[in-house]
């Protein structure tokens, strides 16, 4: 594990999937990430690359050829992405294609994860360098679980969600017997730039937005005030998820989704993906800034 320090913040991540950890207080020791119960949900914080969500039947097609990649991609648990750079205040890990990915990910490329704080915020980059002779196809994003409740004396339904701006947008449902996306959506908003955390709220899987003029969202608490806020300009949709009943809540900057159930299947076409050219990069990153009300 290593470890980012400030004044303010102590950011911790794991090397397996170079998956953040720990987002914590360093004045009063409040954890602010979900502890990965494994009886649960036993992540924190998954890197997604090269696919946001799941595949139909667990594959797609490139060049007539069927491949297959689990569910947010081969991120996590990859013990072949490596720490290259450490800095005072950034880590940089990187993962090259190689004899693993190459088994169904029939591309060269340069994946690099980059942890930076600043002050009370964590910024999260994602850059993909194409390293190979022809377009490359990928979507990446993030999956950070956050404590909720934070705070003693606290429940479930004292928080809410706050947007930026008022919103219009419905969530997009999931099929559930496939697990798969439709086309049906369903209004989720308690007020016009609000969602009320409840126990229930997650009984039908995630809430996916497509259509969100917000570029932030905060966590808030009705007894202690807004608590962290994750902000991603760079990320066209938003996921957001719980086991439920389970006390987090993941708040998902995705460049990608998953299939829709009837897809057909062919990676070129799928809703999101990113087409990069040989010898070209790409970069997205989000942050998560902690309220200092809560550092202290």
């Amino acid at each position: 594990m290593l470890t980012l320090k400030n004044n303010l913040l102590e950011i911790s991540i794991k090397t397996i999937g170079a998956e953040l950890c720990q987002i914590k207080s360093t004045k009063n020791n409040t954890n602010f990430m979900w502890n990965a119960n494994q009886e649960i949900w036993a992540n924190f914080a998954p890197n997604l690359f090269p696919i946001v969500g799941a595949l139909k039947d667990g594959s797609y097609i490139f060049n007539n050829k069927k491949y297959s990649i689990p569910k947010h991609g081969f991120i996590r648990y990859n013990k072949d992405i490596k720490c290259i750079k450490e800095t005072e205040n950034s880590l940089t890990f990187l993962l090259q294609n190689n004899k693993n990915t190459e088994v169904n990910y029939p591309f060269k490329f340069n994946y690099y994860v980059i942890y930076t704080i600043e002050n009370n915020e964590l910024t999260i980059t994602y850059k993909v360098e194409n390293t190979d002779t022809k377009t490359i196809y990928f979507s990446v994003g993030g999956h950070p679980a956050f404590k909720c409740p934070v705070f003693k004396n606290e429940k479930y339904s004292d928080y809410n969600l706050i947007f930026e701006q008022d919103e219009i947008s419905e969530t997009y449902l999931l099929d559930q017997e496939s697990g798969l996306l439709s086309s049906k959506t369903k209004p989720i908003f308690t007020t016009k730039n609000s969602i009320n955390l409840t126990p229930d709220l997650f009984n039908n899987d995630a809430l996916i937005f497509k259509d969100l003029k917000s570029k932030q969202i905060t966590l808030n608490s009705n007894k202690n005030g807004p608590v962290l806020t994750i902000k991603y300009k760079d990320y066209n949709y938003f996921g957001i998820w719980a086991k439920p009943k389970a006390n987090f809540i993941c708040l998902e900057p995705w460049l990608g989704v998953t299939d829709y159930k009837n897809t057909n299947q062919e990676l070129k076409n799928k809703d999101g993906i990113i087409k990069l050219s040989a010898n070209k990069s790409f970069s997205a990153s989000y942050k998560i800034e902690i309220h200092q009300a809560h550092l202290v």
